[in-house]
């Protein structure tokens, strides 16, 4: 018997057994590989805490998308309202001023168109009035003012609030002494 029908029996040759040597080798270290992982748990835990952050991103994502969808149909919605509100306002409004129109007698509406002229004629009259008699160094100190107020409208009207809240205040008390 040689060696060549020994090792047909049952008995590897050397290269047989460095061959099965490598792969138990290579199967050991996945498996050191594979322990290690996973009694890495600093690893485990950053790779959860990213996993979570991801899903957390996506749901926010979905979420802030649907809001931002639902404002914008709620926004329309509430346009369509209104406009059906103003709409239904603008009609009424017409309608009870047509209502008053036709009730109110031929006599007053000409009695309150004259008396609307007049108003008119003399608010005229004041005014030709007061500018005939104003001096001219006194319209351009108005006309300054009235430039004024009108380039600073917010102070002018927060003044204006706060001393009528002042004399209501100051007045209030002024009843309960």
């Amino acid at each position: 018997m040689n060696d060549e029908s020994q090792n047909k029996m049952g008995t590897p040759t050397p290269e047989e057994l460095r061959e099965r040597v490598e792969r138990t080798r290579d199967e050991l270290g996945q498996t050191v590989e594979a322990l290690a992982a996973k009694a890495d748990i600093k690893a485990q835990a950053k790779e959860k805490t990213a996993a979570v952050k991801e899903q957390a991103a996506v749901r926010t994502a979905v979420v802030r998308d649907q809001a931002a969808e639902k404002t914008a149909v709620i926004r329309e919605q509430a346009a369509e309202k209104a406009a059906v509100a103003s709409g239904q306002i603008r009609e009424k409004t017409e309608q009870a001023a047509q209502l008053v129109k036709d009730r109110t007698p031929d006599a007053v509406l000409e009695k309150t168109a004259q008396a609307a002229a007049q108003v008119r004629e003399s608010a005229a009259q004041a005014r030709r009035y007061a500018a005939e008699k104003t001096p001219d160094p006194l319209l351009e100190k108005a006309d300054r003012a009235a430039t004024a107020a009108r380039a600073n409208r917010t102070p002018l009207i927060a003044g204006g609030a706060l001393l009528v809240a002042f004399l209501l205040i100051r007045r209030s008390r002024g009843r309960n002494r």
